[in-house]
């Protein structure tokens, strides 16, 4: 097994939902069954339409497992990468810093970009660059209530911590990366940072005495219905939002408005939560949750 690069933007003509699989032609068959059982990460083009767009990140985003390849059986010549343990980076990477490039193979002899590197939508890596990318991608600050300390802190003091936080440094990289705490923080983190820690059904922002956020970040598609970690099958909701989200009286439509189960709420939260009202949404379009996740959630947790 090898780990690899998979180049993946919005406007991909592929039949991609890059959180569960990845659609590519048969050129790259090889590079992809070498990572087979392996992880990779993805990375944004700087063209992400036509051509003469250029508002990609340049930057890696993302990492998942590999973990089965398929034919496409209705076009041939193609194929599926199906993935698992899908995973935001909590910033994205720039594929190079200054002279360092983090992939060498993108790296001339005379230190310019290899272009024609770059055209690969697939690209195998050594583990070492992979690892690279990846703990760039997961090095973050802490906010100040997620760790508080004085400038008087002694050698056998602790960390006054009012968050989990990712243990970025007390794990090996890929053992880290498969728990459910490291997972449930990043996710917990990507999606309150999405939405400016505001609670999407109600509009309201809570932040605690330590300045601790009180919006809640709730999987669309749950972890144990096999539901990615992703912020696209995320939302921020207030702990009474997320309740009644849970228990199937409130849902959302395709057009990201608010549905209320006829079986009703209670009337207490009446004035709390509309009927029809809009969500409030990142301003990052890629952030937005996906249709998917809410019609899974409406088909199979929504009590209509």
């Amino acid at each position: 097994m090898v780990n690899a690069v998979f180049t993946a933007s919005e406007s991909s003509a592929y039949d991609d939902q890059i959180e569960e699989r990845y659609h590519f032609p048969n050129t790259y068959l090889n590079q992809v069954r070498a990572s087979l059982g392996d992880y990779i990460v993805y990375y944004e083009p700087r063209r992400t339409s036509g051509p003469s767009s250029a508002t990609g990140r340049q930057a890696y985003f993302a990492l998942a497992r590999l973990a089965a390849v398929r034919p496409d059986p209705k076009s041939e010549g193609h194929h599926y990468a199906y993935m698992s343990g899908y995973i935001e980076f909590d910033h994205a990477v720039a594929f190079r810093e200054s002279e360092k490039y983090y992939e060498s193979l993108l790296q001339r002899a005379d230190g310019k970009t290899n272009k024609g590197a770059f055209g690969r939508a697939v690209r195998n890596i050594p583990a070492h660059e992979f690892n690279a990318i990846v703990q760039a991608g997961f090095t973050t600050q802490l906010a100040p209530w997620e760790a508080v300390a004085t400038n008087s802190v002694s050698p056998g003091d602790s960390l006054h911590i009012y968050d989990d936080v990712p243990e970025y440094v007390t794990r090996p990289l890929i053992e880290q990366l498969v728990t459910r705490k490291f997972r449930d923080t990043a996710f917990r983190r990507h999606v309150r940072n999405a939405y400016n820690n505001t609670c999407a059904a109600t509009g309201l922002r809570l932040i605690n005495g330590g300045g601790r956020p009180e919006v809640q970040a709730a999987h669309i598609r749950p972890v144990e219905h096999h539901g990615p970690d992703t912020v696209r099958n995320g939302i921020a909701l207030t702990g009474t939002a997320h309740w009644l989200f849970d228990r199937g009286l409130l849902s959302f439509d395709d057009n990201y408005k608010i549905i209320l189960s006829p079986h009703g709420i209670p009337d207490e939260l009446d004035r709390l939560v509309k009927n029809g009202a809009s969500l409030l949404l990142p301003e990052d379009l890629a952030k937005r949750p996906h249709q998917t996740y809410f019609r899974w959630h409406r088909e199979n947790i929504f009590k209509a």
